[in-house]
């Protein structure tokens, strides 16, 4: 009986889990992977910057994940003239009177178990060497005091990638990183309409699905998950990676799997397989052009279920895309020829797919793909008879 329920306990909380990446995802459009390695970052208690361009949702999604766990949520945009006082609290006078440093530190960073940080690179030297204590010890150093903050995971932001040595030490800090695309214009139909609904508050607070005691439990199934089943892949994508310019460090090595067993239990699952090391395109690359070779190796490398259905995926988007192109047309133009040659030569290789899979779930998400090709085809031929 007590391992039904420790069983049931845990099945509950996976699925919860699984949950939380569902409803993380839900009020934004094509922000399913930023959500994702969100979560990963929660789950395993470490830190993740998002790199892109303003208005692609990163402090909502941030705060969103925040309100998912009931977490205490500290944001701040910094700048190159942003003081310490701002983000840890200003000094106590009272107390400073009595010869003692004391910060006020009520709503700022070091009560703060989720933080975002925007613009985090323009740290200036006194706000950078605290975020590096505090990001990797969970410790303030302020003056004669060393203060434990709750801190749990900083969610940072970006427009690029730093350049500058003495913020490298900083950006090493985040196990995760990703780079934010703006969203394709298949989707920009489904932006209008979502967007129309936050705006007039039809989206309210999100209410919590975990908390944040579920989240050290999680943290601590983690170290519970078998990994063994894909340490010798992961051995050999670190010499791929390696062979090809992409470096990561003795400490992102062996962080690697704690990202890896939190897939897993994302996935609702204890064993780690092949498709949870696609975890690692968050984690090997140094900048968007690394991230693209990293995925082109993971897509090579990892099993073909999951490499159809990314392969499949990625089609699909270019269909769409191309589908919004054709519908705009309205006269005969000389490319519809190259769509038309292009999109027969994917059909066949989509049927391929479909006809040689023994996994129901990638032929049936193959058929699906057909479909869409088929439709796309018969728009073009209808703009020939135009």
């Amino acid at each position: 009986m007590g391992s039904l329920v420790v069983s049931q306990a845990l099945n509950n909380i996976l699925a919860q889990t699984h949950r939380f990446v569902e409803e993380l995802a839900k009020p934004f459009v094509g922000r399913d992977e930023e959500a994702y390695v969100i979560a990963l970052a929660i789950i395993t208690g470490e830190h993740v910057v998002l790199i892109g361009e303003p208005g692609t949702a990163k402090s909502a999604l941030a705060r969103r994940a925040a309100e998912l766990i009931n977490a205490r949520f500290f944001k701040y945009l910094l700048t190159k003239f942003t003081e310490p006082d701002e983000l840890f609290g200003p000094l106590d006078i009272n107390a400073l009177k009595q010869g003692k440093y004391v910060r006020i530190t009520r709503n700022k960073l070091p009560e703060a178990e989720i933080a975002f940080i925007d613009e985090i690179f323009n740290a200036n030297s006194a706000i950078l060497n605290m975020f590096l204590t505090i990001m990797n010890e969970r410790v303030l150093y302020d003056g004669y005091n060393e203060v434990r903050v709750p801190l749990w995971t900083m969610i940072a932001a970006s427009n690029s990638v730093p350049d500058e040595a003495e913020l490298q030490a900083l950006y090493d800090r985040f196990l995760f990183k990703h780079f934010i695309k703006p969203i394709g214009e298949d989707k920009w139909a489904d932006l209008l309409e979502v967007c129309w609904k936050i705006e007039s508050g039809l989206y309210e607070k999100a209410e919590p699905i975990l908390s944040m005691d579920d989240i050290r439990r999680l943290n601590k199934l983690v170290f519970e998950v078998d990994v063994k089943p894909i340490k010798e892949k992961l051995l050999k994508l670190y010499a791929i990676f390696e062979d090809q310019g992409i470096h990561l460090t003795d400490r992102r090595k062996g962080k690697a799997l704690k990202a890896i067993a939190a897939s897993a239990l994302i996935s609702q699952r204890l064993v780690a397989r092949e498709e949870d090391l696609f975890v690692l395109k968050h984690i090997a690359p140094r900048d968007a052009d690394e991230m693209e070779q990293a995925y082109a190796i993971l897509l090579d490398e990892i099993k073909a279920t999951e490499k159809h259905l990314r392969e499949l995926a990625e089609i699909e988007h270019n269909v769409r895309e191309a589908k919004t192109y054709i519908s705009k047309v309205s006269d005969f133009d000389p490319r519809l020829v190259d769509y038309l040659r292009s999109f027969e030569t994917v059909r066949e290789r989509v049927k391929r797919i479909a006809e040689d899979t023994s996994d129901d779930v990638v032929r049936q998400r193959a058929l699906d793909v057909l479909s869409e090709i088929s439709e796309v085809i018969d728009m073009i031929k209808k703009k020939f008879m135009v």
